[in-house]
């Protein structure tokens, strides 16, 4: 039933001391498949840029600097997550129940969230919101 999934990456942070979302892609999945590729993919994409590899050529000698040990490892927390098998099947089987998956890490300045939705589960809220039914 759950055929098309609504991908969502973005990056929140403050400014001017409000909390300010930053869209970093959008995907409208065909499969479920597709939309779990998509959601690791970013997070790779993500975690790449955050953390890339001090040897890269775009980079100048001495670019990079380690960070505290205190501050959250935010590239290992999603590597970790697109490595984790048991955790994309939990992943795939919500999404397939219909239900809005969120994957959120943060480290001191910004919150990267990945969500994902069935396009099904969307239209029958806004259907049983229209018609005035309860929706579980």
């Amino acid at each position: 039933m759950h055929d098309e999934f609504l991908c969502h990456v973005t990056a929140y942070g403050f400014c001017g001391g409000r909390r300010i979302g930053v869209p970093l892609g959008t995907y409208r999945a065909p499969t479920l498949a597709l939309a779990l590729w998509w959601l690791r993919d970013r997070a790779s994409w993500i975690a790449e840029r955050l953390d890339p590899h001090p040897d890269a050529e775009h980079l100048p000698s001495g670019a990079l600097v380690p960070v505290a040990d205190t501050v959250p490892d935010v590239p290992a927390v999603l590597r970790a997550w697109c490595a984790d098998a048991a955790g994309q099947e939990r992943v795939a089987e919500e999404l397939a129940a219909g239900r809005l998956v969120r994957i959120a890490t943060s480290d001191d300045t910004t919150e990267y969230e990945l969500l994902a939705e069935s396009v099904d589960a969307l239209r029958m809220q806004r259907m049983a919101h229209l018609l005035g039914v309860p929706v579980a």
